[in-house]
């Protein structure tokens, strides 16, 4: 095998071992997190859940907040791609679509997958955000993006004249930021333990007859 072949296995292998090694931080992490809160959640307990050396895991991640930063960035996008929500192709997607009953329900089947994936680490961030000033200013950032978001579809709605009339972009996004919202999915899915499919289809409904202008009968 000549040098350069063995050169390449060694470093794919790596990479492999690295990125194995990463996933399972993280899901140890986000674990911790969920279930003890981020004030209670030591980078020791994360190290030892994870079966990593707590220097390797430093190495990794150099603070709490970036580890759970990290974690919460996946969980929401479902990957490590440096891709934002509103780049995403399925949201890009939802605003370019001519039907806007069918746009509003492509938004609200990835916001319910994000949520599904991700809601639980939100809420920590926002929990957290009353006593630690890093995490109140990641959970206003995330609020800001996240109202931007829907700002953009509901916008795109109301160039095609699909709004209620007399409903504005912005009022129109802010009912998708309150319904679309972790908390209400916290309430629903978690406390009243309502399936996916019951949560999604009942955000179809409340959302479409609030935001879209539809003939009567």
């Amino acid at each position: 095998m000549a040098d350069s072949v063995k050169r390449a296995y060694h470093s794919t292998h790596r990479a492999a071992a690295a990125a194995a090694r990463r996933a399972r931080i993280r899901q140890a992490a986000a674990r911790l997190f969920v279930e003890q809160g981020y004030a209670a959640t030591s980078m020791r307990q994360v190290a030892a859940a994870a079966e990593v050396g707590e220097r390797t895991l430093y190495d990794a991640f150099p603070s709490k907040a970036a580890l759970f930063s990290h974690a919460l960035d996946v969980a929401v996008v479902g990957d490590e791609e440096p891709v934002a929500v509103a780049a995403r192709p399925e949201i890009t997607a939802a605003r370019e679509e001519s039907d806007p009953q069918a746009a509003l329900a492509q938004h609200i089947a990835y916001t319910v997958a994000l949520l599904d994936r991700a809601a639980d680490l939100i809420m920590v961030s926002v929990e957290a955000a009353g006593t630690d000033a890093d995490m109140r200013a990641a959970a206003d950032a995330g609020s800001a993006a996240t109202h931007r978001v829907h700002l953009a579809l509901t916008e795109s709605l109301h160039a095609r004249g699909a709004l209620h009339p007399g409903l504005t972009p912005e009022a129109a996004a802010d009912l998708l930021y309150a319904l679309l919202s972790p908390h209400v999915h916290q309430l629903l899915r978690r406390h009243r333990s309502w399936s996916s499919e019951r949560y999604r289809t009942w955000l179809e409904l409340s959302l479409t007859h609030q935001l879209l202008d539809q003939p009567h009968p």
